[in-house]
């Protein structure tokens, strides 16, 4: 039967150094280049070629090679490819010629080749006389052991099972999913949403003795009672999970996964004009609704409301505590926030469909109202401060409820709100007081003592009124009403609408300003328009003198020597006729700050909000929901510890960076009929994928190594360039054939450590363990055990078969076996090296 027969040269490294990643062949003989021929077998068996077939082939291309003078060895496979059979010959270009033959043993190895003692003994039987006793006579044996050790797993009953999202429906039952046992990842910031795999399965250690003599096989049953710390260098290497370097399919499960669901959503969210449409299947024609209509039951629901209206931890509402540095560049919600929990909740709810989505807004809405109706207060949420506009609107819109109720309820127990302040220092206490003088009678009795004058906050520093010999005071104002984003621009039209030549910018600014004129006149009972100037809107007066205009004590002495009466002049456009400053001014009544009428009207403007959040269209949900639920889960993995890793801070940030680009696109469209925005968003699912991976395995060797950081840090940085062809420019088609071989080497002070990840084994596990290999790591026999025997002679004689040869002295290796296996397999390579 004719085969096709192909030679490869193979060249790799050098000799057999376990320090590198080598070719088999190169390992089994301790060889450089070589010829190996690469036969397909023609039988049914798959034998690729019998001992008969293998000989003749090798005896051919051995002529053939030494017709050329070449010195490379060649190998032949024979019997079954399983077996790893090979046959080999190698002119040495001398009198000498090397043979190779390899084989293996697929059943169960006899207990006598389990031990170094027997493969010495077997060693020995390829050059020593058969009749000879080994245990009695000695024989130099050169040879190098390598051991690998494999960190202990958890026992198939204890195998952590993947948990199904569709059976979940939340991430509220992931604890009765997993029955209650211990999670690698319980304490890490995403544990609330979803239990990640452990991309770090277990670690490699390889104990390596580089040479080693023996002279009998006395010495051997020694050496395998010997513990792996005697070994001269230890190599460690992580044992990671296909799915690190595995194109997402949707097992993974992560934020990304969830992720790309919600962008799913949102490419689904203009189908329908209204929330409520998605509710009801039923009554909409869209294939895509109804096959994703996945809603979990109501308890679930229930938990998840209550997660987060009524189960909500101390902490301080709306804080960026925690976040990167970059978090407010996209324009969602703060991570702790009311919106922003529920959109991680979005996430898990169901398979994050449509329906879902709707189904849990429209909950989620009507317990904004019930907390609006019944005032209570909005948890997650600030209820002062100012609204930060760069937030997204809905964010926005609940800060401005919380504050509402809060002002609603202030109402119903009698406080006072809505005053601002100006003056808060404890030094100006003494001044409040009015302080009257004249030029005939100086400072009046009353002067440093507390009167009662009605809305004043204190001295306006050592303004005077223009109409009466008294010291301006500054009046306590309303705070400034809270506007949202869509108020401003409601005010910027309205400004374009009825605008005159003081930038009136609709009826607010107007309450605003009469609300700060009735209390100046309250506090200033005697004060006329340009006083109010003066204080309010200094750039306004053109002041003759260096009259001080700033807030500073004075005492009895300095207010008598003030001059009076101030001279300066209004401005000219507050001197133009009709004025509206002066006309407002003109009708304002004096009344200070707590007998007004609030700026902010909180049950009008809490209506409004209600009405906003019931009424959201749907895209418009969809859109602030992306943007907040990227940013508030990578807000939650940048959380994660994962010691000082530059290169996951630099990934991390650029990732911000990426999302930002990305998303401020999203809100600025008024539909999502913009495919290339769906397809951005996908890739920066994708990108999101990779980010988030990286932290989990960060996060896994950080906790792994605390005790030595820098073992962490190097073990990473070879598992990120592993990875990063991965990365690209967003998409997973990176070499994932490749196998992960990196090597660290562990330093004497690290080896404790690492035998800490060797737990002496349970009772079930000594049970289930046959130790027959000896060199026991902790109670742990090694998983693979290779070994290198070698015999060197001395020789001298003719280098070349020449009539006139170079005499030669020199040691060569003779003898060299190469075993390799376990206790149920064993592989043999024997190289013998003959005077021909």
């Amino acid at each position: 039967m004719v085969q096709r027969i192909c030679w490869l040269l193979i060249g790799l490294g050098k000799g057999a150094d376990w320090d590198q990643t080598l070719h088999d062949l190169q390992l089994c003989f301790g060889v450089k280049e070589f010829l190996v021929s690469v036969i397909a077998p023609q039988s049914a068996s798959g034998v690729v070629l019998d001992a008969p077939e293998a000989s003749k082939l090798l005896s051919a291309v051995a002529i053939a090679l030494s017709n050329c003078s070449c010195l490379w060895p060649a190998f032949v496979p024979v019997h079954d490819p399983s077996r790893k059979a090979y046959i080999g010959i190698q002119n040495m270009g001398t009198v000498f010629t090397r043979r190779f033959e390899a084989d293996c043993i697929g059943s169960q190895v006899p207990i006598k080749l389990m031990h170094l003692e027997g493969l010495y003994e077997l060693f020995v039987s390829k050059f020593a006389y058969t009749a000879v006793d080994w245990s009695m006579h000695h024989f130099e044996v050169h040879f190098k052991l390598k051991l690998t050790y494999r960190t202990p797993t958890y026992d198939d009953e204890d195998e952590l099972q993947e948990p199904n999202i569709d059976d979940r429906g939340s991430s509220e039952n992931i604890e009765t999913d997993t029955h209650g046992k211990t999670q690698w990842d319980d304490d890490c910031p995403w544990s609330k949403w979803y239990s990640a795999e452990d991309l770090v399965k277990g670690f490699q250690l390889l104990a390596i003795w580089s040479e080693i003599t023996a002279e009998s096989s006395l010495d051997m049953a020694e050496l395998e009672n010997a513990s792996p710390l005697e070994a001269d260098k230890w190599f460690l290497y992580p044992c990671l999970s296909e799915n690190l370097s595995a194109i997402s399919d949707g097992r993974t499960i992560g934020f990304a996964s969830q992720l790309h669901l919600l962008v799913k959503a949102l490419e689904m969210a203009s189908e329908a004009k209204f929330i409520e449409d998605f509710v009801s299947v039923e009554n909409s024609g869209s294939e895509n609704l109804k096959s994703s209509a996945v809603v979990p039951p109501p308890t679930v629901l229930d938990r998840v409301l209550k997660d987060l209206f009524h189960e909500v931890t101390e902490t301080q509402p709306g804080s960026s505590l925690g976040e990167h540095k970059n978090s407010r560049s996209i324009k969602g919600a703060p991570l702790e926030s009311l919106f922003a929990q529920f959109c991680l909740h979005a996430l898990w709810f169901g398979n994050c469909s449509i329906r879902a989505i709707a189904v849990l807004w429209i909950e989620f809405v009507r317990e904004v109202r019930w907390c609006w109706e019944e005032s209570q207060p909005l948890p997650r949420m600030p209820t002062n401060g100012t609204i930060d506009l760069s937030t997204c609107l809905i964010n926005q819109k609940l800060h401005m409820l919380a504050v509402c109720i809060d002002k609603k309820r202030r109402e119903v127990k009698g406080q006072n709100f809505g005053t601002n302040d100006p003056l808060t220092s404890p030094a100006q206490e003494d001044l409040q007081g009015p302080m009257e003088f004249s030029a005939s009678h100086g400072v009046s009795e009353g002067f440093g003592r507390k009167h009662d004058r009605n809305g004043s906050s204190g001295v306006a520093g050592s303004m005077m009124l223009l109409k009466a010999h008294k010291i301006m005071h500054a009046p306590i104002t309303q705070d400034p009403p809270l506007m949202t984003e869509d108020m401003h621009e409601e005010r910027l039209r309205a400004a374009v609408a009825l605008g005159d030549s003081f930038s009136f910018s609709g009826q607010l600014e107007r309450d605003i300003l009469a609300s700060d004129m009735s209390a100046f006149k309250a506090a200033n009972p005697e004060a006329v328009f340009e006083d109010f100037i003066r204080w309010h809107s200094p750039k306004d007066w053109e002041n003759d003198d260096s009259e001080q205009t700033g807030v500073s004590q004075i005492n009895a002495t300095e207010v008598s020597e003030i001059k009076w009466p101030p001279s300066g002049r209004l401005s000219e456009r507050m001197s133009d006729y009709g004025n509206s400053w002066r006309k407002i001014w003109n009708e304002a009544l004096p009344l200070p700050a707590s007998q007004q009428k609030p700026l902010l009207d909180p049950n009008r403007e809490g209506e409004k909000v209600l009405h906003y959040l019931e009424t959201l269209k749907p895209y418009q949900l969809l859109e602030q929901m992306v943007c907040t639920a990227f940013r508030a889960a990578a807000d939650t993995l940048y959380q994660t510890s994962f010691g000082n890793l530059k290169q996951m801070t630099t990934k991390i940030g650029q990732l911000y960076v990426t999302m930002a680009s990305t998303l401020k696109y999203l809100q600025s469209h008024s539909t999502i009929s913009d495919s290339d925005v769906i397809e951005d968003l996908r890739r920066l699912c994708t990108t999101f994928g990779h980010i988030e991976k990286l932290i989990l395995l960060a996060a896994s060797l950080h906790r792994k190594f605390l005790q030595s950081p820098h073992l962490a840090e190097a073990i990473f940085s070879d598992c990120y360039d592993y990875y990063l062809p991965n990365m690209g420019t967003g998409s997973a088609k990176g070499d994932t054939k490749k196998e992960f071989d990196k090597r660290q080497q562990v330093s004497l002070r690290d080896r404790n450590l690492i035998i800490g990840m060797f737990p002496p084994p349970t009772a079930n596990q000594s049970w289930r363990k046959v130790l027959s290999m000896g060199n026991l790591l902790n109670g742990h026999e090694p998983i693979f055990r290779e070994i290198i025997f070698s015999k060197r002679d001395h020789v001298s004689g003719s280098y070349y078969s020449a009539p006139t040869p170079n005499l030669f002295q020199q040691d060569i290796e003779t003898y060299r076996m190469y075993v390799c296996g376990t206790s149920n397999d064993l592989r043999v390579a024997l190289a013998v090296t003959s005077f021909d």
